[in-house]
């Protein structure tokens, strides 16, 4: 690749897209939430909320000083972060913490970049993300999931026309803002029906002495939050 090309390129990626048609918005919105409603869809497309609830326990572990060991998504939909530091202290209640905001905060910075017309840079941002995770990842599925998901954002980003991109990201955004609210809700749901106690409530709750049930309130704050926030910058409202 030469000087040219490379400039264009970097233009393309920085620079900014034409909005979309409002009803391209509201179509992705609708099919994101037709996936999320549907059990069929959403057994599948649930392993893109893992990726990010794991990625973002990841991520706050170094970026709060702790050693990240490794990641395993599972075909459950489950996952594990493994990292190592102080066991108790901010770090770790953070990188606790990560998990299930990761999915509607990460949503929510999309749904910025989108409005503010970066539809390539949200592209090419979220591979380079994904290339950056598949590192720690730790097992056979769990790398095969990362690297579709990755790939399939590159090749959207590197072979599609303008308008083709623009549906693909403004599917993906509504999905994670959308999909980030219904997993506390399952978990509320599994607490309640069938234990799970060691789960990242559970885990502050000990890490701070604060109820397990005050901490699932504010993942439910903090999704439903970034979907209406979210949900407004999409809609240009």
């Amino acid at each position: 690749m030469d000087s040219t090309n490379a400039a264009d390129l970097w233009d393309r990626v920085v620079g900014t897209q034409p909005d979309p048609t409002t009803w391209l918005v509201a179509a992705t919105g609708l099919v994101a939430l037709s996936v999320v409603v549907s059990q069929t869809a959403w057994r599948i497309a649930r392993n893109a909320i893992t990726i990010a609830h794991e990625g973002g326990h990841g991520l706050v572990a170094l970026l709060s000083g702790r050693r990240l060991d490794g990641i395993r998504l599972h075909s459950d939909t489950s996952g594990l972060t493994v990292s190592r530091g102080k066991p108790t202290g901010l770090g770790m209640i953070l990188t606790a913490a990560a998990g299930y905001t990761a999915p509607s905060l990460l949503g929510l910075a999309g749904a910025w970049l989108l409005a503010a017309g970066h539809i390539t840079a949200l592209l090419w941002g979220t591979t380079a993300l994904l290339a950056a995770m598949l590192v720690m990842i730790r097992n056979a599925y769990g790398a095969l999931t990362v690297v579709v998901s990755g790939g399939a954002f590159f090749l959207v980003s590197w072979l599609t026309e303008p308008d083709v991109q623009a549906a693909f990201a403004y599917a993906v955004v509504w999905f994670l803002l959308l999909g980030g609210v219904r997993p506390p809700f399952e978990l509320q749901r599994k607490r309640r029906y069938s234990g799970a106690y060691d789960s990242d409530p559970d885990q502050l709750a000990r890490l701070t002495n604060v109820p397990a049930a005050v901490w699932l309130l504010l993942f439910h704050v903090v999704s439903l939050s970034s979907l209406i926030g979210g949900g407004r910058w999409l809609l240009g409202v």
